[in-house]
């Protein structure tokens, strides 16, 4: 098979394909390809699946390149690494953004599963390790949906637990204080639409960032509400959660649940409903692994060195509410 791609700045050009073309050559051989550049054309030669895969490989790098406005080495391995997981997903499966990204696709088969099951459901649960993509893409179909006019409002709530960090003696008001809890739900928001329009949404109420405890005694309909980190809800945070679902509304419910910050003893919230609610009809449960992590390739390196750091305490302990039996 043989694929003709246009490259038309001179300057993309050179930074693309890297000093006297040793990126295209870091392609060929690891995708095993042929790279022929002429002039503002690039034509890839070999198998099907390969030249497919190194079309995609490219199309990444040159989102980067204009992301960063810079390329290195070190990029075009990282691009690489995530491009063995890396699925072709269909045209209904792409999430429409208010961004100048237009869409946001799924990097692996994990999130494209997760996708679909937020799509089908009306509640889904999403367990995975950092770096998978759970917050970032359920905030994704929440904007999408918005976008669509399919809802009215986002809500995004995360329970105020500290990591082993005391945080109550912050200085400022209750807005001050819970910022650092909020903050990254905000930054996968600032990546989907423009930063002023985002901020007009929320201050007309469409789009509400809160601490979980402001949920207690309200209704939400026709909204998308997503609860992140879940893991650091006590079973009495999750039902009060679960009971705001109002009409029309999807909910999206996220956590590492190897990664809980409660007194020791107490039992997550989110392992609770999984374990309650896992025979109901109408509810999704989606577990993401180190294969769907598609931050910095040695985020994935650093989980898995962890993940076989806390092996040896398995055979005496439950993975579910990490209580040793």
């Amino acid at each position: 098979m043989e694929l003709k791609l246009i490259i038309q700045s001179d300057q993309q050009r050179l930074e693309l394909f890297g000093p006297t073309d040793g990126h295209l050559r870091m392609l060929q051989n690891e995708l095993h390809v042929r790279i022929t550049a002429r002039g503002e054309m690039v034509i890839i030669s070999g198998g099907e699946p390969e030249v497919r895969r190194t079309a995609d490989v490219l199309d990444r790098m040159q989102k980067r390149l204009l992301k960063r406005g810079s390329l290195n080495p070190k990029d075009v391995l990282e691009i690489l690494d995530q491009s063995k997981n890396q699925i072709r997903p269909e045209r209904d499966e792409v999430i429409e953004v208010f961004s100048s990204k237009g869409i946001i696709e799924p990097f692996t088969k994990g999130q494209l599963e997760y996708i679909k099951t937020m799509h089908r459901n009306d509640l889904t649960f999403c367990t995975g390790p950092a770096g998978t993509g759970k917050t970032y893409l359920a905030v994704a179909v929440a904007v999408s949906m918005l976008r669509k006019k399919q809802i009215r409002k986002i809500v995004l709530a995360r329970p105020a637990v500290e990591a082993g960090e005391r945080l109550g003696f912050l200085p400022g008001d209750l807005q001050a204080k819970v910022n650092p809890y909020l903050r990254p739900l905000l930054d996968s928001l600032e990546d989907m639409m423009e930063f002023g329009q985002m901020r007009k949404l929320m201050e007309m109420d469409v789009i509400e960032i809160i601490p979980l405890a402001f949920m207690r005694g309200r209704t939400l309909n026709e909204a998308v509400v997503i609860c992140d980190e879940a893991q650091n809800t006590s079973p009495s945070q999750m039902l009060m959660f679960l009971t705001r679902l109002g009409r029309g509304s999807k909910m999206i419910i996220t956590g590492d649940i190897t990664q809980v910050d409660l007194e020791r003893g107490q039992t997550s919230g989110m392992v609770d409903a999984i374990r309650t609610l896992s025979n109901i009809e109408g509810i999704g449960f989606v577990e993401l692994t180190e294969a769907d992590i598609v931050r910095h390739s040695l985020v994935q390196r650093i989980v898995q060195a962890y993940d076989q750091k806390r092996q040896p305490l398995r055979t005496n302990r439950d993975p579910m509410n990490g209580m040793v039996s």
